[in-house]
Parts: structure tokens; sequence; C-alpha cells
């Protein structure tokens, strides 16, 4: 047993799911934890799915390995269900509602899921979903939605809050900061709806 607190985050590539595992890591040295991390990007420019293992305290490598993450992180329904089995049976998934369907994943005529039968899948488990674009629009750029969901996420996340906002500011461009802070307050308020 590592006695980490293991944190996958997943997404799309584009969507922001490396600075995020940036933010956590920044945060966990302010705090003087242990940190590894590791991160695949495969096609992450041209939309694909990207991975960040985040391992706070961990005595073992970067990597989380499958049925062992305390949380996962997802920006995609698809990429929730496509990540699921990295969590362990009491973690929690924070969701974001978002759906991107690759074209290239359904060329054997299979059908796509649909949005709702993706969510009674993840129902399984303990899920947080949120409307992670919305709420970044509403905080004054749809390219916060990362940190939003790093605010919703804080509420499950064994760091100190301001330890996270300080890494925040520290790592998103100076000109959104305003915005950023303000992103992660709210999805911090969503996330605290979710317990």
């Amino acid at each position: 047993m590592s006695g980490s607190y293991d944190i996958l985050i997943v997404g799309i590539g584009g969507q922001g799911t490396i600075l995020a595992s940036n933010i956590l890591g920044e945060a966990c040295l302010s705090e003087g934890r242990h940190v590894k991390g590791a991160e695949t990007h495969g096609m992450a420019q041209r939309g694909g799915s990207v991975e960040s293992h985040i391992r706070i305290d961990g005595l073992f490598g970067p990597l989380i390995p499958p049925g062992n993450a305390d949380l996962l992180i997802s920006f995609d329904l698809l990429e929730a269900l496509r990540y699921s089995y990295y969590l362990k049976k009491e973690g929690k998934m924070i969701v974001n509602r978002h759906l991107v369907l690759p074209t290239s994943v359904f060329t054997q005529n299979l059908p796509a899921p649909t949005r709702d039968e993706i969510i009674d899948v993840l129902k399984k488990y303990s899920l947080c979903l949120l409307d992670a674009d919305t709420v970044a629009e509403e905080a004054g750029s749809p390219l916060s939605q990362n940190v939003v969901m790093l605010g919703a996420a804080s509420q499950s996340i064994p760091l100190n809050p301001d330890s996270l906002l300080d890494a925040v500011k520290r790592l998103v461009p100076k000109k959104t900061i305003g915005i950023n802070v303000k992103a992660f307050e709210m999805g911090r308020e969503h996330g605290g709806s979710c317990r």
C-alpha cells in the first residue's frame, strides 16, 4: 500500500488537463507535500484523450494502478466512462457534463452512447456531475472550465483550498487571474453541493 492520495485527471486535448495537474503539483509543493505525477498526451493537440496521474504523499511510482484512484476528475463524460476502471470502489468522480464523441471511436457501425446512457453507467460510482462549461462562462471565460473542475474537486482533495487557489494565481496567465479565481470559487461552491 502506497499511502498516497491518487488523483486521475482526464480530458480531451485542449481542455486544460495538464494545467490542472500542474496546479495540483504546485499546491503540493507549496505545502511541502511529496507529489509524483505523469501525463500521457496522445494526440492531445487534435482532440485526443489526455490523462494526468497525480499521487500525493505516495511512496511508489507516478502511475496510478487501475482500481486505485481515490478521485477521478473528468472534463468530458466519455473520458469519465473510458477511465472509470481506474477508480477504487470507494473512490469519487467529479465529471463535467460536456460530451465530445470522436468519430474515430465509432468506426465499426456501433452506435455512440448517449449522454444519459453514460451517466447511468457512471452512477454506480460516487458521482458529482456539473456543467463546468456554463460555470466557466459565468466566471468570464469558457477556457476556465478546468479551474472550475479543480474548484469542485477541492472539496475532496487533501490540500488546503488556499494552496490550490495560490497555485492557480501563479500558473494561469496574469491577465486571466481574476477570471480563474472566480472560476475556482464558483466551482468550489458547486462541488460543495455534491458531498
